[in-house]
């Protein structure tokens, strides 16, 4: 029997400068959305821009859209639109040259929020989302969710809009929420897209270059729009302005989905409830603890994220292969959602322990597929390697979860570790000989943390002695509670 679908909730917690939203499968947060005043995501923005510089090297175009840095184009962003008539896909791409110029308009949507010291990604294919449905204003074809598994379904779908769109020069892709939808509603979504094109592109011929044509919905009501399936029970909000909205945008656009729509007045924080916050909070953690005794490690790094699988202190009950088959089989659930909790994408390399038997390597990936089948990011996973490792790939449009909520240690420079106190006392020594010999004093006044100078005066005191004999001068210890342990200053006296 195929398993039953988790009941899913939405929690949306609205702060004056902060949006929250989270989802939660049968209690269990899978998935957090934040957005902030001062920090809100361009993805499904529509610009008007102007290249300010083509990379024929690259094959792309830097185009100034009116932020703080420059947005990336690529040729392969451009080529489906200017070879739209051609129905060959493996046709080469045409230089960049020949697609844009220094100085043209253009008319662009973000894919990917800027990351890092990256530039937003831009693409000319201009796509706008409905609940049913996503209109391709540059398309001429219907593409069908496959989440939509019945045959019969699809068909009837396909049949619709290849009907609907006889008279329109334009492509769709119709959305998991269309599945069992009534053809008045998939009719009355189309007309508004259309209308909307229609809007977005009177905008763009009246509007300034470098400015906003058309800006995606605030989070509220795009969790309404892209999170809401037959799986959801109920929504609630702790903000009676936002409720009243959602309630509005529901009632005008989503009539099916109001009443699941909850004013959440009790005292106790919304996200305290099913522990909500405290999951945020470990997400941000770097390892992850199995109910077995294992636990998984997380590095993200500009390049990639790697996941490493550790038995810890799991014995297992009959012998080490079962153990390490236990083990792998927990990790692959937990690292199915933590990559959706925090939102990581690119390339991952996941780090199993090793298996033995064919049949228990088969079963993990299973397990890690079956896992990711709710994730609502494309990605793609690849057998394991030979040498025991999964590589998959995650589409990033928005930073992660860390990225958002964290920033590099100023304590480390975002190395992720300090030098011990060992380390800083040579330091220590090296900086008082520097001095005593480009500098004329009567002594030195050492300021470092505590544990930097309880050494000085233990371990290292015979060290401390020569110092001072080598140059003669006295060398004076004065701990700093506010100093961190690889902080110090030498002073001169």
């Amino acid at each position: 029997m195929p398993d039953e679908s988790p009941k899913e909730e939405i929690l949306v917690n609205v702060t004056p400068s902060e949006v929250r939203a989270a989802l939660l499968e049968n209690g269990i947060l899978q998935e957090v959305f934040i957005e902030r005043a001062a920090r809100r995501g361009l993805t499904s923005n529509i610009y008007k821009g102007r290249v300010s510089r083509v990379l024929p090297g690259m094959q792309a175009a830097f185009v100034d859209i009116g932020l703080e840095r420059t947005a990336f184009l690529h040729a392969s962003d451009i080529a489906r639109q200017k070879n739209k008539t051609n129905g060959d896909e493996d046709i080469p791409l045409p230089d960049i040259g020949e697609l844009v110029h220094d100085g043209e308009e253009v008319l662009v949507q973000v894919v990917k929020d800027p990351l890092g010291n990256k530039g937003a990604r831009l693409t000319t294919f201009i796509t706008l989302p409905s609940r049913f449905l996503v209109l391709v204003p540059d398309g001429d074809n219907v593409g069908i969710s496959a989440r939509i598994e019945d045959e019969d379904e699809r068909e009837r779908l396909h049949q619709f809009f290849e009907a609907l769109l006889a008279d329109l020069d334009c492509g769709v892709i119709v959305r998991t929420a269309a599945e069992g939808a009534s053809g008045d509603a998939l009719r009355a979504d189309m007309q508004f897209l259309t209308k909307l094109w229609t809007v977005v592109q009177e905008q763009c011929r009246k509007g300034q270059v470098k400015t906003l044509v058309h800006e995606d919905l605030p989070l509220p009501a795009r969790v309404l729009r892209d999170l809401v399936t037959s799986d959801v029970e109920r929504i609630r909000v702790d903000s009676e302005e936002d409720f009243n909205a959602m309630k509005s945008f529901a009632g005008t656009f989503l009539p099916e989905i109001e009443p699941m729509i909850e004013h959440y007045t009790r005292r106790r924080p919304i996200f305290d409830l099913h522990g909500t916050e405290d999951e945020i909070k470990k997400a941000l953690d770097r390892d992850i603890p199995l109910k077995s005794g294992g636990y998984v490690i997380f590095d993200q790094t500009e390049a990639m994220t790697t996941v490493d699988v550790n038995t810890g202190g799991y014995v297992g009950r009959r012998n080490l292969e079962e153990t390490i088959y236990r083990t792998n089989l927990e990790a692959a659930v937990t690292i199915a959602r933590q990559l959706r909790l925090r939102n990581l994408g690119g390339i991952i390399i996941i780090d199993f322990i090793d298996m033995e038997e064919e049949g228990h390597r088969q079963r993990v990936m299973q397990a890690l597929e079956q896992s990711m089948v709710r994730d609502h990011a494309r990605h793609q996973i690849t057998p394991l390697s030979p040498l025991g490792l999964v590589e998959m790939t995650r589409k990033r449009t928005r930073e992660s979860l860390q990225h958002i909520l964290c920033e590099d240690c100023p304590t480390c420079d975002g190395r992720s570790f300090v030098m011990t106190a060992d380390t800083v006392c040579f330091e220590v020594f090296r900086e008082v000989i520097r001095q005593h010999r480009q500098f004329t004093f009567d002594e030195i006044l050492v300021l470092a943390h505590q544990d930097v100078i309880e050494l000085l005066l233990d371990e290292q005191s015979n060290a401390l002695g020569e110092l001072e004999e080598q140059t003669g001068k006295t060398i004076r210890l004065q701990p700093e509670a506010l100093y961190l342990q690889d902080q110090f200053d030498v002073v001169l006296m």
